[in-house]
């Protein structure tokens, strides 16, 4: 009995500690990239044996001293019928089921890559419409991690359908439909993307390494969470005292409230919205609030009414230094100030409020619209946040730093491409740079060390096309500069990469919106520059791209490629817009230009010796509306080289 009950325990000890792991890239419905070797790897106990049974064959390995194990399998076409993979150990058995093998595309970027179906135009029409099995989609969870992860939360792949299809990523869900339909093979998305992420957090430290702009950066960058959040304080400290160094000891946060304290040197800021996006990053606590109001000595002796939108933290109210209202507000804030309490001339409302209740690290600042937030008067009212406040945080209060993808470089490299580094893979989809505008010249040597630094990790140039910048913000002239014309720009400098394609979106876009809902073209065009750089398809997949300058007399002649068919504008005047020229003295004006054949003509009545011609060079370039004949807009550009406005910022 005594030996009976030995072995039985034997048998359970030695199945209960079998770790028989399979990557979370695989899964039941997956696609699997065709005409390649298949990797598939995982982890188990040291030294244990492991099988692969898929397509007919059988493969076998062994785990390493730490328990790796990693198989190549052999190749397969593409196949719409379903496949089955066994993979097992002398006791355990993993199986995934409905596997395709097609077209693999790693999707990654900000949030425009993020955006899902569920928030593109005629989106209950899309996912209705939504049903289509070839279509697979895994999404990579959202981490960040100081060296490079294993693998990632366990996440599910799965089929295109009504129910499924809205949490797609839009763009790649777009491009995968095109590309389904004119291949007539399965497309595979792997979804890991992030918004307001910069292309630094996407590199790996290896690269950074080998880079003139981000050596020095890496080389000191923190490499834990703790000293991560040291520096995270620092930041903070400059962005409000001017001096990571400013010694916070030395404020007294009770002088606020005396009538005769100055908030001149406080920190202009809007008090809406995330703060995350206002130069505070990642910062979660409380923070004090100044506005100055001018108040007639009628306003100052009538009852009062506070409107102060919605915040789920606790907040408090001060006017002239004395407490008016305090607490937690479930709704709109909304409360009575009594006569007497406002004066006539300058008022100081202080507003100290805490970070937002609700899941860990939720963001700081006030939610609803501006027109929420107002002190009214029984005849009158006076808007809240018709101009910034003064900002500061309360030193004195408790603090931490939310852990999230920009506090450093190589974070989501490390916790959401190094997981997946070694799947078969065609190419990559990327829409990234809003949150690089400002360092735009640096993105230049940045943005090609993340296409070769991938490419390197996979070990074979992967096809990479990329979505260029749409139009967002204000429309400005060359004279003034453009961060994001830069952005561009340096976005089209890698072109000069084999095997990559750009999308222009420009013509696409909503200046008053940084995600413009138009995903569907986005997703088409990006389709045709993969089905010719990718596939190899003889088709027109771009628009016109500026070749060369000639400066014949008073005009600039304007030579181009990818001209489709012909040139053409397109507006229903037929007026050509969006180029400005210069002269010596680098002063830029609206041009008058023409379409000569397949070539534009440019020239101004003030420029007897043209210098510089440039298209599109704004932030929302709305006029610009050169075209080829497949109606694909033409790339902005500039034909000079000198200085532009973000040569002097670079990450740290």
């Amino acid at each position: 009995m005594n030996k009976i009950l030995s072995l039985l325990l034997f048998f359970l000890s030695s199945t209960a500690f079998a770790q028989l792991k399979v990557a979370n890239i695989f899964g039941d419905h997956m696609v699997l990239q065709r005409d390649k070797p298949i990797h598939v790897w995982g982890w188990n106990t040291p030294n244990e044996k492991v099988q692969v049974q898929f397509n007919g064959e059988s493969y076998q390995t062994s785990t390493d001293t730490d328990g790796n194990w990693s198989l190549l399998l052999g190749s397969a076409s593409a196949d719409l019928k379903p496949l089955t993979m066994e993979i097992s150990d002398r006791d355990e058995n993993v199986s995934f089921s409905d596997i395709l093998m097609g077209e693999v595309w790693l999707c990654s970027g900000q949030s425009n890559m993020e955006w899902k179906v569920w928030n593109v135009d005629n989106w209950a029409e899309e996912v209705k419409n939504g049903n289509h099995p070839l279509i697979r989609h895994i999404l990579i969870p959202k981490a960040t991690a100081f060296t490079p992860e294993k693998d990632f939360s366990d996440m599910e792949w799965e089929v295109c359908n009504p129910k499924t299809v809205g949490d797609f990523t839009a763009v790649g869900y777009f491009f995968a439909r095109k590309l389904s339909q004119d291949l007539g093979v399965p497309v595979g998305l792997v979804n890991s993307a992030w918004g307001g992420s910069h292309v630094e957090t996407w590199i790996s430290k290896s690269a950074m390494l080998t880079s003139e702009v981000l050596k020095d950066y890496v080389e000191s960058m923190p490499t834990d969470r703790a000293a991560s959040d040291i520096k995270m304080e620092k930041k903070t400290i400059e962005r409000f005292h001017g001096s990571k160094d400013f010694d916070i000891t030395t404020l007294n946060e009770q002088d606020y409230l005396k009538p005769t304290y100055d908030f001149s040197d406080w920190t202009a800021i809007g008090p809406m919205g995330s703060w995350d996006w206002k130069g505070v990053p990642s910062f979660r606590g409380t923070v004090y609030i100044q506005k100055t109001l001018e108040l007639t000595a009628e306003q100052a002796e009538s009852i009062s009414e506070v409107s102060f939108g919605e915040t789920t933290g606790d907040i408090a109210f001060y006017v002239n230094g004395k407490l008016v209202n305090q607490g937690y507000h479930e709704d709109l804030i909304k409360f009575k100030i009594p006569h007497g309490v406002w004066k006539a001339g300058e008022n100081s409302l202080l507003v100290k409020f805490s970070a937002n209740r609700g899941p860990e690290n939720t963001d700081l600042g006030l939610s609803h619209g501006a027109d929420k937030y107002k002190l009214s008067f029984a005849d009158s009212s006076i808007p809240l946040m018709d101009s910034d406040w003064k900002a500061r945080p309360s030193w004195d209060a408790p603090r931490k730093y939310k852990p999230w993808m920009n506090n450093e470089g190589t974070l989501c490299y490390n916790a959401m491409i190094a997981p997946v580094v070694g799947l078969g893979l065609k190419g990559v989809l990327w829409y990234q740079g809003e949150s690089n505008a400002g360092r735009a010249y640096d993105y230049r040597k940045a943005f090609p060390l993340l296409i070769n630094d991938w490419r390197n990790k996979w070990k074979e140039e992967l096809p990479f096309f990329w979505v260029q910048l749409s139009s967002y913000g204000a429309f400005n002239d060359s004279n003034s500069g453009s961060d994001w014309a830069e952005l561009r720009e340096a976005q089209s400098m890698a072109l000069k990469l084999p095997k990559t394609g750009e999308v222009v979106t420009i013509d696409i876009g909503n200046p008053k919106d940084i995600h413009p809902r138009n995903k569907q073209d986005v997703g088409l065009r990006m389709a045709l520059s993969a089905e010719k750089v990718a596939y190899g398809k003889n088709i027109v997949f771009s628009g016109p791209t500026f070749k060369s300058m000639k400066v014949k007399g008073k005009r600039a002649v304007l030579s181009f490629d990818n001209v489709g068919g012909g040139l053409k504008v397109n507006n229903k005047y037929g007026n050509l817009e969006g180029f400005e020229i210069a002269g010596a003295d680098k002063k830029f004006y609206f041009a008058e230009s023409k379409i000569i054949g397949n070539t534009v003509g440019v020239s101004h009545p003030m420029i007897k010796a043209p210098k510089a011609v440039r298209y599109g060079w704004s932030n929302s370039p709305v006029d610009a509306n050169l075209f080829n004949k497949k109606n694909l807009p033409a790339s902005p550009f500039r034909t000079d080289s000198w200085k532009g406005i973000t040569e002097d910022s670079h990450f740290e």
